[in-house]
């Protein structure tokens, strides 16, 4: 079974080698959703989605909600930021799937598996 959870936060970044009005210093509402696959435990979960929030709030909110991304990542395109994240939560079990976007901008979805 997969379970998920949705998080957001909001960044501030720019696109360096990038010419367009995303080379300027802009910010956006990000969510990310994380879904970990596994079998129904005896105490009927799969995974405790309390432990899950801590989990992602350690390791991505607590360093990415109200920063400017390119402090943390060099070029924080929605795929880097994304892999990023992944990188982040490698260790949590049973990920199968990271997903990113902006939801004022449905094309920006990006999935990291």
């Amino acid at each position: 079974m997969i379970v998920g959870k949705e998080f957001t936060f909001d960044s501030a970044h720019f696109l360096p080698k990038y010419y367009g009005k995303c080379e300027k210093l802009h910010g956006h509402t990000y969510r990310l959703r994380v879904s970990v696959e596994g079998k129904i435990g005896e105490n009927g979960l799969v995974m405790d989605f309390v432990i899950l929030k801590k989990i992602v709030k350690e390791q991505v909110l607590d360093k990415l909600d109200h920063t400017l991304l390119n402090d943390v990542i060099d070029i924080p395109s929605c795929e880097n930021i994304a892999r990023w994240a992944w990188e982040q939560l490698a260790d949590l079990p049973r990920l199968i799937e990271k997903q990113l976007d902006d939801p004022n901008l449905p094309e920006s979805i990006t999935k990291y598996f």
